[in-house]
């Protein structure tokens, strides 16, 4: 009877809902907001406005599926390294917690649900999630053979964007692939932040990143990746017509840039990390400015006759 009960015992036990949380980073929406922020500002740019609403719920919603997923893939990339770095040795997969098939499983799930999602559109936009799909798996190998793979995670962040241009108006303006650039170097900026907090443990077990291939350079680099975002960003408002309130929150963000790289050149993990989730304030305000130019229409426009149309 005790050797039953002993054996009863040491069944694996099913994961929770917490661990599968962690292994979504549902429980950490900063991910979420860094991959909504920029889709929404395309969507807005792309509508000229106020979007389709449907399109809006479908973009909001598959952002979160995506990220999950793409989360859920990551971990599975990682789960022989995530264990010897200290920041990430608790995830679920690293303890056991969740199984390497399971967190497939999970991934997989995740994304058929949003490309259900993308059916809701139309055919430009299904072709370009293939594209999307695509970069959310090739991005958490990327580490193991290149040092860019925050360029990899930029290009799989800012696809939404062209997607989101494509599901609004039925096609791709010139527009939304400076607003991708922006996106993409955006990433860059702040993915190096984030991997300038994992510096030492990536050296030693061999992971590759932005910020230990920038080297001492890397508080330099950061800050000229984060104000171009910045200079791309009002070219777009220029080109589109928007007005002050835009070109104000600019100024706000390049407020945020210079506190962040004041945050980052002491190169201390626990102020890179604070830097990193800065930047969810930095795309909500320029979002927020964006929506506000738009409802006040282009209060003080220094360019009345924009180059393309919403």
């Amino acid at each position: 009877m005790t050797g039953n009960i002993e054996s009863k015992r040491q069944l694996p036990q099913r994961p929770g809902l917490k661990a599968f949380l962690a292994l979504t980073r549902l429980d950490r929406p900063i991910g979420i907001w860094l991959l909504m922020w920029p889709m929404l500002w395309g969507l807005w740019f792309a509508a000229g406005g106020f979007p389709s609403l449907k399109v809006l719920v479908i973009f909001v919603l598959g952002t979160v599926l995506t990220r999950s997923a793409g989360c859920a893939i990551n971990d599975y990339a990682d789960r022989d390294f995530d264990a010897h770095v200290a920041r990430t040795k608790n995830r679920p997969l690293a303890t056991g917690e969740i199984s390497p098939a399971t967190a497939l499983l999970c991934a997989a799930a995740l994304m058929a649900l949003a490309f259900v999602l993308v059916l809701l559109t139309n055919r430009l936009t299904i072709m370009l999630s293939f594209v999307a799909l695509f970069l959310a798996s090739i991005y958490p190998f990327a580490k193991r053979y290149t040092h860019f793979p925050q360029v990899v995670l930029g290009i799989a962040f800012s696809w939404a964007i062209p997607m989101a241009y494509a599901a609004q108006t039925g096609t791709i303006r010139a527009d939304a692939w400076l607003v991708f650039l922006a996106s993409v170097i955006w990433a860059v900026a702040y993915d190096t932040e984030y991997a300038m907090a994992d510096r030492e443990d990536d050296l030693k077990i061999g992971i590759k990143s932005t910020a230990i291939l920038f080297g001492k350079a890397d508080v330099a680099i950061v800050a000229v990746l984060l104000f171009s975002v910045l200079t791309i960003l009002a070219i777009c408002g220029y080109l589109l017509g928007l007005g002050l309130l835009y070109f104000a929150s600019l100024l706000v963000a390049a407020v945020l840039i210079i506190y962040q790289i004041h945050l980052i050149k002491g190169r201390q993990p626990a102020a890179c990390i604070r830097a990193f989730l800065n930047n969810h304030y930095l795309g909500m305000i320029v979002f927020i400015a964006i929506v506000a130019d738009f409802m006040t229409g282009h209060f003080m426009s220094i360019n009345p006759s924009p180059l393309f149309s919403g």
